[in-house]
């Protein structure tokens, strides 16, 4: 089964209800009408992963069942959890294009993207694209760990980020150590002597402190600084489970010069937002608190 799209999957791309935010709202809404204690029983994002990736041996825990079948009416969760097999199949005469990422026909030919929405080959062509407003206005969780992070300290005003965690927002920024072994390696590799790196970091996170000492105390506690010391490998942000950015660090190369990944389908089974998305949380757990 894990070869094959189960049932599930494939209703949850067509309906375009794949990403985890949309899938939750989609849950409890059907919740509502079976049970309204329902609401919010949701599965965790690992459990809809182990879902429409086919690794159940068996069903979902029977309130799950029903809710899903609500979801999908006339189907059974017996049927929801099987490979898919559509009754009639579609006659085409020419490929047709994938409207979400993680839904293209897997047993069709072609190369996999996986979740992979967009490709860029720099941050600034990424950038160009997808300018911190439309990532940031309205999100209610940002997540970023990378080096001196500019794309929130520099590119986005803090009045913006200050109404965004006056809000409700939570924020969480991972530094490179300014104080580390690490950053000092980094600047080694792109050839800087007068310790740039160090220094726009060590402001970044400075400005940062100060933006929240003019918080009240409950949005103070929503903007998270930490900082780790280890060989930077990847630039990641990701904006309310939905939406991941990634950018590999090249070998001499400045990180904004490097080629930037958008992926934007979180319940993928072969996608890549699982796999960053436990690399920021397993860094954040190793790092230090500012």
């Amino acid at each position: 089964m894990a070869e094959q799209s189960i049932t599930l999957k494939t209703l949850l791309c067509e309906r375009h209800w794949q990403t985890y935010s949309t899938f939750c709202k989609e849950y409890d809404r059907a919740a509502a009408k079976v049970d309204p204690t329902l609401r919010g029983g949701y599965p965790s994002r690992a459990q809809l992963h182990r879902w429409l990736s086919g690794e159940l041996k068996g069903l979902p825990y029977s309130d799950h069942c029903r809710v899903l079948e609500a979801m999908f009416p006339g189907r059974t969760a017996s049927e929801l959890f099987a490979a898919y097999a559509p009754e009639v199949p579609a006659q085409r005469t020419a490929p047709e294009p994938t409207t979400s990422a993680g839904c293209a026909d897997e047993t069709g030919p072609g190369p996999q993207m996986a979740d992979v929405s967009a490709v860029f080959s720099s941050r600034s062509a990424f950038s160009a694209a997808f300018p911190p407003s439309t990532l940031f206005d309205g999100a209610k969780e940002i997540s970023a760990a990378g080096l001196s992070l500019n794309v929130i300290c520099q590119s986005y005003p803090d009045h913006q980020l200050k109404r965004l965690l006056e809000s409700g927002t939570r924020i969480r920024c991972l530094f490179l150590d300014p104080a580390g072994s690490a950053i000092k390696a980094r600047e080694d590799e792109e050839r800087y002597t007068d310790g740039t790196l160090t220094t726009l970091t060590a402001l970044n996170i400075s400005m940062l402190s100060r933006l929240k000492a003019r918080l009240t105390p409950e949005a103070a506690e929503r903007l998270e600084l930490h900082v780790y010391d280890e060989t930077i490998r990847f630039n990641i942000l990701i904006v309310d489970h939905a939406t991941c950015v990634v950018q590999p660090y090249l070998p001499q190369a400045r990180g904004v010069d490097s080629p930037t990944l958008v992926i934007t389908d979180n319940t993928a089974a072969d996608g890549l937002f699982p796999v960053f998305d436990q690399v920021f949380n397993e860094m954040w757990e190793r790092s230090k608190s500012v």
